[in-house]
């Protein structure tokens, strides 16, 4: 413990000179001092030296602090973790949402697909259907007009026919009359 007592005594002095010196800007030692010194009384105001277990409290305060401070890091941290795990955890639910919809949409899109190409299909076949019919009704339909030629052209046979046998009896009656 006397050990304290000479360094209270080299301070005493360093504070005596800087109370005598004119006033100046704080050098960085002058504000080593003044932390030191301040660091040194605790809340009550005493100083840390008069005491005898003084530098061990402030010693034992500032390794609270740290300890405190330390906890209050971890406990951020692990709230931090904890955020981030739930932030984690939500935007993972959210993108399984996301993809169950777009699952959804595709069936959906997919079973629309089928019902066009089924259509398309009915509608190639219908085409390919409607084009055999037509192929068959044009050929119907020239059946049809070579078969009205046809029929002209016997219609005109028959009367030309026709007009044979009447000039065929006319012939023979002429012929019948001029031999007797």
């Amino acid at each position: 413990m006397s050990s304290y007592y000479p360094r209270t005594k080299d301070l005493t002095r360093t504070r005596k000179s800087l109370t005598e010196s004119p006033p100046s800007s704080p050098s960085p030692t002058d504000k080593n001092y003044r932390h030191d010194r301040l660091s040194r009384y605790d809340s009550s105001g005493e100083s840390a030296t008069d005491k005898p277990m003084g530098r061990t409290s402030s010693y034992t305060r500032r390794e609270t602090r740290l300890a405190a401070l330390n906890r209050q890091e971890q406990d951020s941290t692990a709230k931090d973790y904890k955020k981030m795990y739930a932030e984690a955890l939500h935007e993972n639910e959210r993108l399984k949402s996301r993809l169950h919809d777009s699952k959804q949409e595709l069936v959906k899109i997919r079973s629309q697909l089928e019902k066009v190409t089924q259509r398309h299909e009915r509608i190639s076949e219908r085409s390919t259907v409607l084009e055999s019919e037509k192929r068959e009704k044009q050929a119907l339909e020239k059946r049809v007009s070579d078969m009205e030629d046809e029929i002209k052209i016997l219609t005109e046979l028959k009367s030309d026919n026709q007009r044979l046998k009447d000039e065929n009896g006319a012939l023979i009656r002429v012929i019948s009359k001029l031999s007797k």
